[in-house]
């Protein structure tokens, strides 16, 4: 019986901790999806700009990638002083990933994305070391989101960098 309760209440942290991130993906998909068919198409982007249809799928397993390493942190307990801290990190990269997408397409603003993007960079970094100290399969879930916003930083520089 300990076991169905254990496993019960771990399918609904998990699926909560999911749908945190996805939530903010969602929120930050309106300012996108009204100025991807507008604004974007009409501005000059660079030789290695992904196809539209890339960044849904992307993002959403990103997000999913990021619940489940928020989720293998939050087992370990709240009671951890570092576990509040590597969520307390958790949720300002997520802040700051969410204002990206309004700066960017709902201003919009490469260069306010641009001045946004750098610092989510790096709290994503930290969030990965942070996430280490306490489980390495939590901070290696993350490094494919700091390997796509590497990306994506260098898409946004080059965007301004067009459209001055």
């Amino acid at each position: 019986m300990a076991f169905n309760k254990q496993f019960a209440r771990d399918a609904v942290l998990l699926i909560g901790c999911i749908l945190i991130p996805l939530s903010a993906g969602f929120i930050g998909s309106i300012a996108t999806a009204a100025n991807v068919t507008g604004w974007y198409r009409t501005i000059a982007k660079p030789w290695f700009t992904p196809p539209d249809w890339l960044f849904g799928p992307a993002w959403t397993i990103l997000y999913i990638l990021m619940g489940i390493s928020l989720f293998l942190i939050l087992r370990f307990g709240w009671e951890r002083r570092d576990v509040r801290i590597a969520t307390g990190i958790f949720a300002g990269q997520l802040f700051l990933n969410g204002i990206w997408s309004f700066l960017f397409f709902g201003i919009p603003s490469p260069l306010l994305g641009l001045i946004c993007i750098i610092p989510l960079w790096g709290m994503i970094l930290w969030m990965i070391i942070a996430f280490n100290r306490i489980s390495r399969t939590a901070a290696l879930l993350n490094i494919p989101y700091l390997g796509w916003v590497t990306f994506a930083t260098l898409l946004n520089a080059s965007i301004y960098i067009l459209n001055p």
